[in-house]
C-alpha cells in the first residue's frame, strides 16, 4: 500500500471547499459548523472494498491464480480492491463537487476505519488540489474549529493495520469455510474473531452440560432486639460450619469436601428448626467497620454495551446504532474507543453539573478524578465516551430532539460522566454473631452515611434512590452478652446452579476482558453468530449455541488448533496494534500467519485439515444410554448432518429441530424421538369432508398432523404443527381437524377505512392473528388460537404491537375515559422511564409537576396534542410512515383487483396489424 500523491494544477479552482464525511447525518452535523465557504458530502461508508465475488474483478484481475480470495499472495499480499456496483454514483457526485473545490478536507472518523476510508477516497479521487485530515473526536463547534486550524497527513500506519485485518479475516474466512462446507455443511462460515467468540458460547454450554446440581440447606431466622425484628442466616453448628454455595465447584457443582464444613440436608434443618424454636438467642459479638465505595469510569466502548444490555435490555448491535446517532447529532463523544480518560474540558463540565445541581459536598475536595487506560495506541483513543462540548446538554433536550431511545442511552452516557466526578460513597458496615444453643448466626447490616456519586448513577440499577435504601439494612443497636427472642425459624433448600450461558453483555465483557476483538467489532460478531444460526436467544436475552456450532468448534479446536485458542487471538490483536503504530510489518506479519512461523501456518492446516478431519467423529455427540420399552440398553447420540440434525441410536435415527437447547437434551428424550419415529403415522380415520386420512407424525421440526397421503407427481398434503405442550399420543380427530382448518377465517372486521378479514394462523413463533398485514401474536392467557373467536382477535388488534419476546403490557395505572375527539381510550401505563398517557396511537410522558392522581381528562388530551405536534414537526414519526404504507397498501389492493378483473374478462381476438 502506498498513499497517494498530491498534485497541483496551475489554475486554482474558485468553489467551495470540499468536506467528505461517511454519513450524511455526521455531514448535517458538521456542516452547521462550517458555513457558506464549505461543502459537506458524504461517501456513505467505504468507496472500495474486497471483491465478494469474482465477476466483480477486471479480466485481468480474473488471471490472477488468487483472484477467488480477492488478495493476490505473491505480490506482498496485494488485496485485489474494486469499487462496489452501488457506491459508483456516489463516487461520481464526489469527482462532480471537486472539480471546483481549491481544497479537500477528509473528515471521516478517527479510528483505523475512517483513517482507511480517507485513504481510499484519495486513491479512487485523485484529487488535484490540496488534501487535509480532518480529526476530531466530538461533533462541536470548538471540536471543528480546533480541527480546522490543525489539520494533518493521512496516518498510513493506521491504513495499513485496518488493511492487514481486513485481509486476514477474508485469509482465515474464505481458506477455512470451505472446509465446513465439505466436512460439516454447506453455506457455514468461519471468521477469525467470529469463531473464537462462538467457542466461548460452546465452552459454557459443555460446562453446564457436565454440571451436576447438589443441594444442600440452612436456617432463616427473625431475631428481636429491643422490638425490632431483623434478619439472620445460619453459619456455624457446634465447631462446623455450615455449608454455603462457595463451598461447591462452580464448574462440577460437586461439594468440595472441606473439613470442618457440614453439608445440611433437608430433614437435618427441619429437625433443628423444631430443636430451636422457642428459645433465646445470646449476641456473641458485634463488629463494625467502615467502608468506601469508587464510582466506576466514565463509559468505553464495552462497558456502554453492557450497561445498555444491562438496564435496557438491548442488544449490543442496538447500543451502537444510537450512539452512532448520538454522536453524528454532536452529543457525545467518539463511540468507538477503549480509553476511560476525560479531557479537562469533560471534567470541568461535570464538576459544574456537580456543583449546580447536588451542592459542593458532593465534589471532591483534591479535584477532579482520573482514571487509568491499558490503550496502547493513545492515537486511537483519545477520551471516554460522554457527553459533548463544554456544556452538557440536558436528557431532556437530547431526548425531545432525537428520540426516546436517544434519550436513554444519553442518559446513561451523562450519569455515569457526572458520577464518575462525584466522590466516594461512605458507610458502615456492621456484623453481628449470635448464638442459639450450639447453633451461631449471622446478620449483616449496612448503612450508607454519605451517598457520594450514587446520588447520581449506580452501575447495573435503574433507580439510584430505590438502589440507595435496597443497600441500607439497617440493625438495631446491639452489644456482646445481651440476650434477643427467636421470633421465626425457617429451613430453606438451596440447589447449585451451572455457569449462567452468555447473555450479548457478558459476551462482550468477556471478550473485552481476553483482549479479543475491537470496539467496532463486537456488535457485528454477535449479530454474525445469530444471523448464521450458530446461537439463537433464549427468554430474550441469553445466547444458546446449537449442536451445528458444537461440531464447528470441535472441528477448528481439534484440527486448526492455536488459531481458536484464545491467547492466540487476544495476541493478534496486539499485533495489529503494534503495525499501526509502525512498529511492525505489515507483510512480514500476513506471511507468517499464512505460511508459519514458527507454528504451522494457515495454508498447511487447511491442507492437512482436508485429509485428516472425519466428520463422522468432528459430528457426533454422545448423550448417554437410555433404556427402550423391550427392556434394552441403548448409546444414544446427535448427529450433525448434511441436511440437518438428528439423533441416533446406532440402528435408527430421528429428526431434531435446529434450535434444540443442548443441554437439556437428556437420552431418555432422545430415544423417545426414536420410538415415536418407529411407530410410525398414527391414523385417526378419514376427514368428514375430503374423505382423506388424518395422520400424527413426527419429523425434523417437531410432531405434526397431516391431510393426505404423499402421492408421487402430486401436491404436497397439509401439515400443520402441534401446539406448544401437546404430544401426538393425546391428539384426537377433533383436536387435529381444527388444526388442519388453520389459517381459520375469522371473520370481517372494519376500522378507520380499511376493511379485511380476520384469520387465525400458527406460525414458526407460534400462534398469531392476521388482519390484512396487520398481525398479533395471541399469547396463552387468551386461550388457545384453536378456539379464539372474531371478538377477542379484534382486541388483540386494538392493542399495540409488540416485539417478539416482549411481554404483555401491565394493567393501565389509570383509566381516564374515551377522547372527546377520536373516541380512544385514553389510559396512564407504566414506562420504564415514568408513567405516561396512550391512545393506543400517542404517547405523551407525563411532566412530574402533574400529581398521577389528579390528572384529568382535559389535561391528558392537551399532553396527547402537544406530543402529536412535535411528531408532526419532526416529520410525522411512525404516523407519518403508517399512513404512507397505508396508502401503499391501498393502492397495491387496488391494482390487484384490477389485474383480477382484466383476467376475468373473454379476451378479444387480436386486431390485424396495419401495414405502414
Amino acid at each position: 500500500m502506498a498513499a497517494s500523491k498530491k498534485a497541483s494544477s496551475s489554475k486554482q479552482p474558485t468553489g467551495k471547499q470540499l468536506v467528505i464525511v461517511e454519513s450524511p447525518a455526521k455531514g448535517k452535523t458538521i456542516g452547521k459548523f462550517l458555513g457558506d465557504d464549505f461543502e459537506v458530502l458524504a461517501s456513505i461508508g467505504h468507496v472500495r472494498d474486497l471483491p465478494s465475488s469474482r465477476s466483480e474483478l477486471t479480466d485481468k484481475q480474473r488471471e490472477n491464480p488468487h483472484s477467488a480470495l480477492g488478495v493476490d499472495l505473491e505480490d506482498d499480499f496485494r488485496p485485489m480492491y474494486v469499487v462496489p456496483p452501488g457506491k459508483r454514483d456516489q463516487i461520481k457526485t464526489l469527482k462532480a463537487a471537486m472539480k471546483d473545490a481549491p481544497v479537500l478536507w477528509l473528515a471521516t472518523d478517527e479510528d483505523r476505519e475512517g483513517e482507511a476510508i480517507s485513504w481510499h477516497l484519495l486513491e479512487v479521487l485523485k484529487p488535484k488540489v490540496p488534501v487535509k485530515r480532518l480529526v476530531f473526536h466530538e461533533i462541536t463547534k470548538s471540536a471543528i474549529a480546533e480541527a480546522l486550524d490543525n489539520p494533518r497527513e493521512i496516518d498510513t500506519n493506521l491504513v495499513e493495520a485496518q488493511e492487514c485485518r481486513r485481509i486476514l479475516d477474508r485469509l482465515f474466512g474464505y481458506e477455512i469455510s470451505p472446509v465446513l462446507w465439505r466436512k460439516i455443511r454447506p453455506k457455514l462460515s468461519a471468521g477469525r474473531v467470529q469463531s473464537v467468540a462462538l467457542r466461548l458460547l460452546v465452552d459454557r454450554e459443555i460446562e453446564r452440560m457436565g454440571f451436576t446440581s447438589s443441594e444442600f440447606w440452612d436456617v432463616d431466622a427473625v431475631f428481636g432486639a429491643k422490638g425490632e425484628p431483623f434478619e439472620a442466616v445460619l453459619r456455624r453448628l457446634g465447631k462446623d460450619r455450615v455449608a454455603a454455595s462457595r463451598d461447591f465447584d462452580t464448574t462440577t457443582g460437586a461439594f468440595s469436601g472441606k473439613d470442618g464444613v457440614r453439608v445440611l440436608d433437608g430433614q437435618a434443618a427441619r429437625d433443628l428448626v423444631a430443636r430451636l424454636e422457642g428459645k433465646q438467642g445470646t449476641v456473641q459479638s458485634v463488629e463494625e467497620k467502615p467502608f468506601q465505595e469508587r464510582p466506576a469510569a466514565p463509559f468505553t466502548t464495552s462497558t456502554l454495551q453492557q450497561e445498555a444490555g444491562r438496564k435496557l435490555r438491548w442488544s449490543a448491535r442496538r447500543a451502537m446504532g444510537v450512539a452512532q446517532l448520538l454522536y453524528e447529532n454532536g452529543c457525545i463523544t467518539y463511540m468507538r474507543t477503549d480509553s476511560t480518560a476525560l479531557s479537562t474540558q469533560a471534567s470541568d463540565a461535570a464538576r459544574a453539573v456537580i456543583s449546580s445541581r447536588y451542592g459542593a459536598e458532593f465534589l471532591p475536595s483534591d479535584g477532579p478524578r482520573s482514571y487509568k487506560t491499558n490503550v496502547k495506541n493513545a492515537q486511537e483513543a483519545h477520551e471516554a465516551i460522554r457527553p459533548a462540548g463544554s456544556t452538557f446538554k440536558t436528557i431532556e433536550d437530547v431526548k425531545r430532539a432525537h428520540g426516546a431511545d436517544a434519550g436513554k442511552l444519553y442518559e446513561l452516557i451523562w450519569k455515569r460522566t457526572v458520577a464518575s466526578q462525584m466522590p466516594n460513597a461512605q458507610g458502615m458496615r456492621v456484623v453481628v454473631q449470635i448464638e442459639v444453643e450450639d447453633a451461631g448466626f449471622r446478620a449483616s447490616g449496612k448503612t450508607i452515611t454519605f451517598p457520594g456519586f450514587r446520588r447520581a448513577y449506580v452501575e447495573g440499577s435503574d433507580d439510584p434512590t430505590a438502589e440507595l435504601a435496597e443497600q441500607e439494612r439497617i440493625l438495631p443497636t446491639m452489644t456482646a452478652g445481651q440476650t434477643i427472642d427467636v421470633r421465626q425459624l425457617e429451613a430453606k433448600g438451596h440447589t447449585t446452579q451451572p455457569p449462567a450461558r452468555y447473555t450479548e453483555a457478558s459476551i462482550v465483557k468477556a471478550l473485552d476482558k481476553r483482549g479479543i476483538g475491537r470496539p467496532s467489532t463486537w456488535a457485528s460478531i454477535i449479530q454474525v453468530l445469530l444471523d448464521r444460526e450458530y446461537a439463537f436467544r433464549k427468554s430474550g436475552r441469553t445466547l444458546v449455541p446449537s449442536f451445528t456450532a458444537f461440531a464447528v468448534v470441535r472441528m477448528l479446536k481439534e484440527h486448526f488448533g492455536h488459531l481458536l485458542d484464545y491467547s492466540f487471538t487476544a495476541e493478534m490483536e496486539n499485533e495489529l496494534d503494534a503495525i499501526s503504530r509502525g512498529e511492525m510489518d505489515r507483510t512480514a506479519y500476513l506471511r507468517g500467519f499464512y505460511s508459519g512461523n514458527g507454528k504451522p501456518g494457515l495454508h498447511q492446516l487447511v491442507v492437512s485439515g482436508i485429509e485428516e478431519v472425519d466428520p463422522r467423529i468432528v459430528c457426533a455427540f454422545p448423550l448417554g444410554k437410555a433404556t427402550n420399552e423391550q427392556g434394552e440398553e441403548k448409546d444414544l447420540e446427535v448427529r450433525v448432518g448434511k441436511f440437518g440434525l438428528f439423533v441416533s441410536d446406532g440402528e435408527n435415527n430421528a429428526s431434531l429441530v435446529e434450535d434444540t437447547i443442548p443441554d437439556e437434551l437428556t437420552p431418555e428424550h432422545a430415544l423417545e424421538l426414536i420410538e415415536i419415529k418407529l411407530k410410525g403415522p398414527i391414523p385417526l380415520g378419514n376427514d368428514p369432508t375430503t374423505d382423506e386420512p388424518v395422520y400424527v407424525k413426527s419429523g425434523r421440526f417437531g410432531p405434526y398432523v397431516q391431510l393426505g397421503d404423499m402421492v408421487d407427481g402430486g401436491e404436497k398434503p397439509k401439515m400443520v404443527s402441534l401446539l406448544e405442550g401437546m404430544v401426538p399420543e393425546s391428539v384426537d380427530m377433533a383436536t387435529a381437524l381444527k388444526l388442519l382448518s388453520l389459517p381459520r377465517d375469522l371473520g370481517e372486521y372494519s376500522h378507520e377505512d380499511k376493511t379485511d378479514h380476520v384469520f387465525a394462523h400458527l406460525g414458526r413463533y407460534g400462534p398469531y392473528i392476521k388482519w390484512g398485514t396487520d398481525s398479533r401474536s395471541v399469547p396463552p392467557e387468551n386461550g388457545s388460537i384453536l378456539d379464539i373467536g372474531l371478538e377477542a382477535a379484534i382486541e388483540l388488534l386494538k392493542q399495540p404491537k409488540r416485539r417478539r419476546g416482549q411481554r404483555a403490557p401491565a394493567a393501565p395505572l389509570k383509566e381516564l375515559g374515551n377522547h372527546p375527539e377520536s373516541g380512544e381510550p385514553l389510559k396512564v401505563l407504566e414506562g420504564r422511564w415514568g408513567p405516561y398517557v396512550t391512545d393506543g396511537k400517542i404517547n405523551a410522558s407525563i411532566p412530574k409537576s402533574i400529581e398521577l392522581e389528579e390528572l384529568s381528562l382535559s389535561e391528558a388530551v392537551e399532553l396527547l396534542r402537544r406530543r402529536a405536534e412535535r411528531m408532526k414537526a419532526k416529520g410525522g414519526g411512525r404516523t407519518k410512515k403508517k399512513a404512507a404504507k397505508k396508502k401503499a397498501t391501498k393502492k397495491a389492493a387496488k391494482k390487484k383487483a384490477k389485474k383480477k378483473a382484466s383476467k376475468s374478462k373473454p379476451k378479444k381476438k387480436a386486431a390485424k396489424k396495419k401495414s405502414t
